[in-house]
């Protein structure tokens, strides 16, 4: 039976009325107080990790490079954000917007100029100099303390909340997603399956790099204001060389090139260590060989190259209610 298709429309109505219900269900939750304060604060996490994530794959999923220096565009994000907060030039609502956003500017901006020359590299040498620009940033935080707070650390507005960090999830995904279906999402898995056909047939691979690197920093540098808003302080050493590799972790895990493993994997990894706070002793080891388990027996990740798709699973559903329900040809008794 030929498969059901639900016109476009349709699929844009169902998936924003699940993602309203689910916005907002989440919201009257929360501030229901039905759940302590340090869930709360770990239902952030949560949404601060997925977007980290969802950015971090687009440079390793879906473009085939490997950075080490998210943490560093994080850094960038939310120092940028708790200064801009602390000066206190605008109204709160106002100015929690126009932080998130210059955070993502600011690192956007880091981002061009690191890619430029970091992204004509490849493999170990461009995961080496990502490394050191996140390390380097790191340092600067420390030795400027007359802007930054240096090592004692800086104090910062608590602005985030579950609607401001969710908010920043949908929208995160929904640009991400948008872009890998444009042609540009196209040249960008084109770089990834083979750069040099890519750039034989006209792609401007450089181009597309320093694009993708600008994407994924931008989108960082949210998170990294999100982050802010949601400690309400800021040390240095909370944007170190582990820090990155927590969230390549999480993309790895996930499955390189799957948004929803990035969110899955995000989920899972953000409240791990917390669920097993039973465990005081023995929850990092465990979280270790959980990973190790997961990398033997599935290196592609949970969900490899696999994306969700709500509206995909609707069809498959209503195509097979139907062939279910359809007269069987040839049905009559015979002697």
């Amino acid at each position: 039976m030929k498969l059901f298709t639900i016109p476009m429309p349709i699929r844009y109505l169902i998936n924003a009325v699940l993602i309203a219900a689910l916005l907002f269900g989440g919201n009257l939750i929360i501030q229901g107080g039905l759940l302590g304060r340090a869930m709360n604060q770990e239902i952030l996490n949560i949404g601060i990790f997925i977007i980290l994530a969802v950015s971090l794959n687009l440079v390793t999923g879906y473009l085939g490079q490997l950075p080490l220096g998210h943490a560093g565009f994080m850094a960038v994000g939310a120092y940028t954000a708790g200064i801009f907060w602390r000066a206190g030039v605008l109204p709160d609502n106002l100015s929690m917007v126009a932080g998130i956003l210059l955070a993502g500017l600011v690192a956007a901006a880091f981002g061009i100029l690191i890619g430029i020359p970091a992204l004509r590299l490849r493999g170990d040498y461009l995961a080496i100099i990502t490394l050191g620009f996140g390390e380097m940033i790191r340092v600067l935080v420390t030795n400027i303390p007359s802007v930054t707070g240096g090592a004692p650390g800086l104090s910062s507005p608590r602005y985030s909340s579950f609607l401001v960090v969710y908010i920043c999830v949908i929208l995160t995904c929904a640009a991400i997603h948008m872009l890998m279906k444009s042609r540009h999402g196209r040249a960008i898995l084109s770089i990834r399956e083979n750069e040099i056909a890519a750039e034989s047939c006209g792609i401007n691979t450089t181009y597309y790099k320093v694009m993708a690197f600008a994407v994924s920093a931008f989108f960082a540098g949210v998170a990294g204001a999100l982050f802010a808003g949601n400690t309400g302080f800021l040390v240095p050493d909370s944007f170190d060389f582990m820090m990155s590799i927590n969230i390549l972790m999480i993309v790895v895990l996930g499955g390189m090139g799957s948004m929803a493993g990035a969110v899955i994997a995000a989920a899972a990894l953000t409240s791990l260590p917390v669920l097993m706070q039973f465990l005081a002793q023995y929850r990092m080891i465990i979280y270790a060989l959980m990973l190790i388990i997961v990398m033997i027996f599935k290196p592609t990740g949970l969900l490899g190259t696999y994306d969700f798709s709500l509206s995909r699973l609707l069809e498959k559903g209503i195509t097979r209610l139907r062939a279910g329900r359809a007269p069987k040809k040839g049905g009559g008794d015979r002697d």
